[in-house]
């Protein structure tokens, strides 16, 4: 692999934060090619880009092939938003959706983690957008300027619409409600203060007024309801970017791949072998939570590990806790446990089949699973009350919990 140089926008050159990485090249026909630069390659002091590129034996891996489709290399096509927000890039990069190559550099400051890309064309986002209210309004504010996303974005969608925000105190994810299912933002903001409760690291979170959104689209109706603002682990507050990858990126899994060729006992392995023990507990804690308050989006894309170590791994913060089967009432799981994802199918015997898979101790896997279940029923009993669910999702949720069988 060898240095490259931009050629007429057909490559794009990639970096982790300052650090050179290599270059995705657009050849013939839209397939692309991902090459390491010779300097990182040589670099003893590299930053990891991702655990997909590491061999079996700790190398690193710098044979990728070439794809035979518009399609990006796993990783990077794993950078770029799914559904509308995807279908804003294309427009707004004047570029067919299948065309990831020149989306790619269309995201600009957006792309989550440290992954920055440098081009010669000209198609980022302007994210000096004015906007019209005072200053002592602006509490948070839409970060891809311009958009002409539709109100089917938020109709369409099972989780609302999810859109990056800058806002008091840094960066933000901000989640719109959806039409189809009421008190989502409700719901997951609890599943999230309930989580804190028992001691999952979950990163700050609140409940905002649609309204109070600088730059939203005039046709979304801001008074659906309250959104619900995740404070971005991924940059810190003096605003450095700290990488990350998901799980679909580990696996190198395309997006659409999200619930396919992967499992939690997979996820487990990964954890245990490159975060260590500590995380590997907390990712056992967060499972059983999951199951517990009926997730069923814990796909591979919604685990993911943290460089704040540049050379090590850390599990992130918990993200994307939605009781899905409160909206959902048959959905599953998402990804296998232990070779079953229908919730009432769950037993201690899955997480032990999970340890022994990810060569865990069966013993310590089964007392944490037990501590934890009686952590949420006890913590549940506590805040249920006060947790803004309305009474009729609360019932579902008792219900659910009723009927599990893994305590």
């Amino acid at each position: 692999m060898t240095d490259s140089a931009n050629n007429n926008e057909r490559v794009l050159d990639i970096y982790l934060n300052d650090t050179e990485v290599g270059t995705l090249t657009l050849l013939p026909d839209d397939r692309t090619l991902f090459a390491f630069n010779k300097s990182y390659i040589e670099n003893p002091d590299r930053p990891i880009l991702s655990l997909w590129f590491k061999t079996p034996l700790a190398e690193l891996k710098t044979e990728e092939k070439i794809r035979r489709n518009a399609m990006l290399p796993p990783f990077f096509s794993n950078l770029l938003p799914e559904g509308h927000l995807r279908e804003y890039l294309a427009k707004k990069a004047n570029v067919k959706q299948g065309r990831e190559f020149f989306l790619l550099p269309a995201l600009g400051k957006d792309l989550p983690g440290a992954v920055r890309i440098r081009s010669s064309q000209s198609i980022y986002y302007n994210e000096k957008q004015e906007s019209k209210l005072p200053e002592n309004k602006r509490i948070f504010r839409f970060s891809l300027a311009g958009v002409q996303l539709k109100l089917s974005a938020i109709k369409e969608s099972k989780d609302g619409l999810t859109i990056p925000a800058d806002g008091t105190g840094g960066s933000w994810i901000i989640k719109l409600p959806s039409l189809s299912f009421k008190q989502l933002p409700e719901a997951e903001y609890s599943m999230l203060k309930l989580a804190e409760a028992i001691g999952i690291d979950v990163p700050e979170c609140k409940l905002i007024p649609t309204a109070s959104i600088a730059g939203l689209p005039a046709d979304i109706d801001t008074q659906i309801g309250d959104s619900l603002a995740v404070k971005r682990f991924d940059r810190a507050s003096d605003g450095k970017r700290i990488h990350m990858e998901d799980f679909a990126q580990v696996f190198g899994l395309y997006p659409n791949q999200k619930y396919e060729e992967s499992s939690f006992d997979r996820i487990g392995y990964v954890i245990l072998s490159e975060a260590g023990e500590d995380d590997f507990f907390e990712y056992i804690k967060r499972l059983v939570f999951s199951v517990v308050i009926g997730n069923g989006d814990m796909h591979a894309k919604n685990w993911s590990l943290l460089y704040t170590d540049a050379h090590k791994p850390r599990l992130s913060p918990a993200y994307d806790f939605v009781p899905s089967v409160l909206f959902l009432p048959n959905d599953d799981l998402g990804l296998k446990l232990g070779g079953v994802k229908t919730f009432k199918e769950i037993r201690e015997r899955n997480f032990a089949v999970l340890a022994s898979r990810a060569a865990a101790s069966e013993r310590q896997v089964l007392s944490l699973v037990r501590e934890a279940s009686e952590q949420i029923h006890h913590a549940w009993k506590k805040m249920r009350s006060d947790l803004p669910l309305p009474a009729k999702l609360k019932t579902a949720l008792d219900s659910h919990m009723k009927n599990l069988n893994i305590y």
